[in-house]
């Protein structure tokens, strides 16, 4: 079951004004499931997405930047789940395409003002025409109050629903953030998560909303890691809809930064609770890695600790078998990591110093903190003053039985 994670209640959601929302059956790979969402922009909506780094990105990847690039405006997303339409070559373009297309036609705008996206089995063809059919429904229950079911739409391996929402004030009026991801495994993002859509009714600047997303995915989704892989499909895309009646926000001033701290804060508890529904999770760890001589070298301890299948089967059984930590922080690429100068902690206990175990550690202590359902874990480097925080789960069985029979 996830860790300390339940579904959102549904009124905590909070519209954005110039945002609307529809979800449909549409039987993509099962039936009787949510598995359809269109998300329709208001004229004016500004957007800015990052994406996988995976050489092997899916079709609605490559169909997702050129549309960006291009188009004098999106009005339009499109998710499906149940297929991820990767690896399907020209093909799977085509597929692509074909469903902006049939969602352009009903919404009365330019094919390239949709964007599509796609999550699921990798390597089979898109059923684009159980997309297309599932259409009208999407569009016939648009509304700005279906975050819910927008939530559920894009769900896969998930057991929760992963949505959140947020309100300041700027210039006096009131600004909304809410935001819907999904993700369980093959969580390694490299520039973004699975998939994340997350919208403001803040009017932004398209240069200033570029850089804000690059902020935030940096200090929420590019921290999260459930096994190491990057998907295929990684998409974030960030919306401004400028309905709030606040003055552009032209610049990076005291406006751009709160609304950046409040998308921030969004976009992190989204990240959050991937990992906290990671496939087959019982422990949620946090990662802290401090004294470093710049924050990539501690990004880089603590993946290599986070990425660890010793270190994470060791949490799932409440082993402090905790020279598996030292190893993999030994094997972190810092060919100059003075190990006399590291420390290890479990949340506040001292585990190890100059070298090796600490005097005062004693191994019950170290297996009571980690029965916890949530455990930090510290790394002192003693080279800088340089930190970085990495958010990650336990391997369990039902992580290898999840993925066993994904196809299943």
């Amino acid at each position: 079951m996830p860790v300390n994670l339940t579904a959102p209640d549904p009124a905590s959601l909070l519209p954005v004004k110039g945002v609307e929302l529809g979800h449909a059956e549409a039987h993509v790979r099962k039936p009787n499931r949510k598995d359809l969402l269109v998300m329709r922009l208001s004229p004016g909506s500004r957007v800015a997405g990052v994406f996988t780094q995976n050489r092997f990105c899916a079709a609605p990847v490559v169909v997702c930047k050129q549309h960006l690039a291009k188009s004098s405006g999106i009005r339009a997303l499109l998710v499906n789940t149940g297929n991820a339409n990767a690896g399907t070559g020209e093909d799977g373009l085509l597929r692509a395409r074909r469903s902006c297309e049939a969602l352009a036609g009903l919404l009365g705008i330019a094919d390239d003002q949709v964007l599509p996206f796609s999550t699921g089995v990798i390597m089979e063809p898109l059923p684009v025409e159980r997309v297309v059919a599932g259409l009208p429904a999407c569009v016939e229950n648009l509304g700005e109050d279906n975050w819910a079911n927008a939530a559920e739409a894009i769900m896969t391996t998930d057991i929760v629903a992963k949505a959140c929402s947020k309100q300041i004030r700027i210039g006096g009026n009131m600004v909304t953030v809410t935001g819907i991801a999904k993700g369980s495994g093959m969580i390694h993002p490299n520039m973004a998560t699975m998939l994340g859509y997350i919208a403001t009714d803040a009017a932004v600047a398209q240069p200033v909303l570029e850089a804000m997303i690059r902020h935030v995915v940096n200090r929420s989704f590019n921290c999260i890691t459930v096994d190491g892989d990057t998907s295929t499909n990684d998409s974030l895309i960030l919306i401004a809809s400028g309905q709030a009646g606040n003055a552009e926000i032209a610049a990076q001033d005291a406006d751009y930064v709160a609304l950046r701290d409040a998308v921030t804060e969004v976009a992190a508890t989204l990240a959050q609770a991937i990992v906290r529904d990671g496939e087959g999770a019982t422990k949620f760890m946090t990662i802290e890695v401090e004294g470093g001589k710049d924050e990539a070298e501690c990004r880089k301890v603590g993946y290599a600790i986070a990425h660890s299948p010793l270190v994470k089967t060791a949490f799932f059984a409440s082993d402090p078998n905790l020279g598996r930590i030292l190893a993999a922080v030994g094997n972190a690429g810092i060919a100059d990591l003075d190990v006399s100068q590291v420390q290890l902690f479990l949340d506040d206990m001292l585990v190890a110093q100059n070298g090796g175990r600490a005097a005062s550690y004693r191994e019950a202590d170290g297996q009571r903190v980690m029965q916890q359902p949530e455990i930090t874990v510290r790394v002192v480097l003693g080279r800088g003053d340089a930190s970085a925080a990495i958010w990650t789960c336990d391997f369990s069985y039902d992580y290898v039985k999840i993925n066993a029979d994904y196809r299943t």
